[in-house]
């Protein structure tokens, strides 16, 4: 873990990867940002700007922008993935046709393998060479505020701590904290599961059912990360930290968040398509949803907020009728017995 890092390749020119390159140029690490689309990766050298994503934001003059995934991943000690989950998979097979097995595997990408519903940590540990360490970025950062350098934290989580210190002191700067944990079920969780919640908070904000309402979608969805959390084999303080509570709080609230926005269209009563197509960039949700159901229906567990969100990303139901179903629901206490371990006082 000790070796230099030459340089580090950051896959995917969204406006995530874009402004995590943008970090890691600012504070001196090398930096190559790849992009699949050869006139969008010119049209960025030609103007100094991701004028789709970020267009206010000018790029570092030390970030090198490349479309050949080949010339990318040449001098990197380092991958970076940043692209929607769905794509993950077969960005990293690509990377490995082109070149050997780096020192280590990072990604700040949100969300399950589609149609298996592995997380990415599995998938990665599929397609690289044994005893490759891996390590997730996640957190409460919007990409246009990481862009401008507003104070920002994340949390980086490896089986290895030794790795997410590695990855964690390329990112901490001045403006931009990184910390670390060793729980990569409970980070790649935190983070994917969110994207539901803020569908569900956005709906309710979009049909104006107040604040109260906001907050107990918050709360009672923190409850639901949690509860699968701990069946996951995961950690429950790693829900409440950064890459929990901070993402769900953030993507809840923050009208940047798309997932909200979805939620603010489906709630002001405009239909799925329209409103993906409004947004102009993947949503995360409308396929996380399933996985997320898929896990707790391996597991036996009731996730009433997450399963309404799926009916009504699959049309199944209205907005109102989702809501409808929730308020029906009967009574009970607010944790299940025993869901942290036998308690044992004095």
């Amino acid at each position: 873990m000790s070796t230099p890092v030459t340089s580090i390749a950051v896959l995917g020119a969204g406006s995530w990867g874009t402004a995590l390159a943008m970090v890691l140029a600012r504070h001196g690490v090398a930096t190559v940002l790849w992009g699949r689309n050869p006139a969008a990766m010119a049209a960025m050298r030609k103007n100094g700007v991701n004028e789709r994503y970020l267009p206010d934001d000018p790029l570092p003059a030390s970030l090198r922008l490349c479309d050949k995934l080949e010339d990318a991943l040449k001098d990197a000690s380092h991958w970076l993935i940043v692209t929607p989950s769905h794509a993950f998979a077969d960005v990293l097979r690509e990377a490995l046709d082109c070149a050997p097995a780096p020192l280590g595997v990072a990604w700040a990408t949100k969300g399950f393998e589609p149609g298996s519903g592995r997380f990415l940590h599995e998938v990665a540990a599929a397609e690289l060479p044994a005893g490759t360490p891996t390590a997730i970025i996640t957190g409460p950062s919007f990409a246009r505020e990481v862009a401008r350098g507003l104070p920002t934290a994340v949390t980086v989580h490896s089986d290895a701590m030794e790795y997410a210190e590695v990855i964690a002191l390329l990112l901490h700067g001045p403006a931009f904290r990184a910390y670390t944990g060793t729980d990569m079920i409970g980070a790649e969780l935190g983070g994917a599961m969110k994207n539901v919640l803020a569908v569900a908070t956005g709906v309710a904000d979009g049909m104006q059912l107040g604040l109260n309402s906001r907050a107990g979608l918050i709360t009672r969805g923190l409850n639901e990360i949690l509860r699968l959390c701990v069946a996951l084999g995961g950690r429950p303080e790693t829900i409440m930290g950064l890459a929990g509570v901070g993402d769900l709080v953030l993507t809840c609230t923050g009208d940047l968040s798309r997932n909200r926005r979805l939620g603010l269209a489906l709630g002001r009563g405009q239909k799925l398509s329209e409103a993906v197509k409004e947004i102009g960039q993947v949503v995360e949700s409308v396929q996380t949803v399933n996985e997320v159901m898929r896990l707790a229906n391996r597991h036996g567990m009731d996730l009433p907020i997450t399963a309404q969100v799926q009916r009504v990303l699959n049309e199944e139901i209205t907005p109102a009728e989702g809501l409808q179903a929730l308020l029906s629901r009967e009574q009970k206490p607010e944790y299940p017995p025993g869901m942290f371990g036998t308690r044992h006082d004095g």
